[in-house]
């Protein structure tokens, strides 16, 4: 099996954390989208090996198996090598997957951790050396990776199934009436659905949308970003608006337009509204489960005009026929 450096493939350090793997793994995919690079075989292969190596590394167990295993790890993913790291391996030709093994005698000293594990698997008595008698010294032998039936791999490794990991960003629109997103995995293109009243942050399962192999495929796990959206304020699937009118609608009231995620509505506004009064719209907010929708909450805000000379003695001849109280007076 063709090693790949999956750090190498996302442009990250070995020590590269979860937040540094993910931004690289997003700069790379919308790079190397095949949407953005039409007929490219090169950027094709480049973003099949980029959520390749976003899957292994993302994922904490399979990433351990990479880092001590190397290009083989799917093929021993279900072998315990007792605490083996990959220099442990170093000191028997490098990591398993070669078609041919050599190995040498070597004492209990040399041996450590191995020893009791190596001793089974080749027969040797209780000398602590690898074969017969515990001997030591630099006799070597080779054998073909076929022998090593004891460790449950037949000649060739078998790869494992991959789960994949993707993201979506959706506007409040789409939150609103539910969507879909085509998602490329190992030359598929998957639709996904996103179903209306999604949560930010929410992740979607699809069976069986990973990575294939032997037969088999992994899943794929979409995560949802909503896109904020500046007229809005969401609390659930309750939303929240600010609604400018005028000191004439306010006054006399009247039907004004007022904004929701999937276009207008009118509202009737009462004459004498107040400045900051809240008017609830029942069922105008986003989906809930079971079919019932929340509500849209409109705070009115009063935009006072400015007036000219002539319209200043105009509105203070009504004032005075039409005095207000006082609003700075304490009610006791």
């Amino acid at each position: 099996m063709e090693y790949k450096d999956y750090y190498e493939v996302l442009g990250v350090p070995k020590t590269a954390s979860e937040a540094e793997i993910k931004k690289a793994y997003r700069r790379l995919a919308r790079q190397l989208h095949p949407d953005r690079n039409p007929g490219d075989a090169t950027a094709e292969r480049r973003f099949k090996e980029v959520n390749e190596a976003q899957a292994v590394l993302l994922d904490p167990e399979k990433r351990k198996r990479y880092d001590e295993l190397g290009a083989n790890w799917q093929a021993y993913a279900n072998t315990d090598f007792s605490g083996a790291g990959a220099s442990d391996w170093a000191n028997f030709g490098g990591a398993p997957g070669g078609t041919r093994w050599t190995y040498r005698r070597v004492n209990a000293d040399e041996a450590g951790g191995f020893s009791d594990f190596f001793r089974e698997f080749f027969g040797g008595s209780g000398g602590g050396g690898f074969g017969a008698g515990g001997v030591g010294g630099a006799q070597e032998a080779t054998f073909d990776f076929g022998d090593l039936r004891g460790f449950g791999a037949g000649p060739q490794p078998r790869a494992l199934p991959a789960d994949v990991r993707a993201e979506a960003e959706v506007t409040l629109a789409e939150v609103a009436r539910g969507t879909e997103r085509m998602v490329d995995v190992d030359g598929r293109r998957l639709q996904v659905k996103i179903p209306a009243g999604v949560a930010d942050g929410a992740r979607i399962k699809l069976r069986g949308g990973g990575m294939s192999a032997n037969g088999t495929s992994g899943d794929l796990y979409l995560s949802v970003r909503v896109k904020p959206d500046p007229r809005f304020e969401r609390v659930g699937a309750d939303l929240r608006t600010e609604l400018p009118i005028s000191l004439e609608e306010a006054l006399l009231g009247g039907e004004v337009p007022v904004p929701t995620p999937t276009g207008q509505v009118k509202l009737r506004l009462r004459p004498n509204t107040q400045n900051g009064q809240e008017i609830r719209l029942p069922g105008r907010g986003l989906p809930k489960r079971g079919g019932e929708k929340g509500d849209l909450l409109v705070r009115v805000r009063i935009v006072l005009p400015k007036l000219d000379e002539a319209a200043r003695k105009d509105f203070a001849a009504f004032a005075k026929a039409h005095p207000q109280p006082d609003p700075r007076r304490r009610v006791h």
